[in-house]
């Protein structure tokens, strides 16, 4: 058997965090330094994103892939709501040495606060194609109707 390891489920909904924002574990620190744990599930990709400030990212849903961001610098206010809903956005803001999960089926959107640097962990691989197959758009905020920080 030939199986591409991009179709390869490693994971499955009971791992996910119960909780938007993520609570870190205690880092191990001694004379040496300090290991923050992250993230402790199977996944395929971690980038590095940089974004500037009053920039709007994602207005999408994943159909089976999942993220969590870490926020190294900057701050962004982050939306979302389940997909299909016609409630409300809720929102929370993030900043540096916070962490967000985002399952799949949630829309979600990203406004910069100000230049950010995020570290994001996700089920799925990231090539373009595997992106693309995944990911839905939507509207959930309107980039002509917010006001940029």
């Amino acid at each position: 058997m030939n199986r591409n390891w991009k179709d390869i489920v490693l994971d499955e909904p009971s791992q996910w965090p119960e909780q938007k924002r993520i609570t870190l574990p205690e880092a191990h620190a001694d004379s040496r330094g300090s290991i923050q744990p992250l993230v402790d599930l199977p996944m395929k990709n971690a980038s590095l994103i940089m974004s500037t400030k009053g920039a709007l990212r994602s207005n999408h849903y994943h159909k089976t892939d999942w993220h969590f961001i870490y926020v190294l610098s900057g701050s962004f206010d982050y939306y979302y709501r389940p997909t299909g809903s016609n409630e409300e956005p809720k929102k929370l803001t993030i900043g540096a040495g916070e962490m967000v999960f985002t399952p799949p089926m949630e829309d979600h959107t990203t406004i910069f606060l100000e230049d950010c640097q995020m570290l994001v962990v996700s089920r799925n691989p990231r090539d373009q194609e595997s992106y693309e197959a995944d990911v839905e758009r939507v509207q959930l905020i309107d980039p002509a109707g917010y006001i940029i920080p």
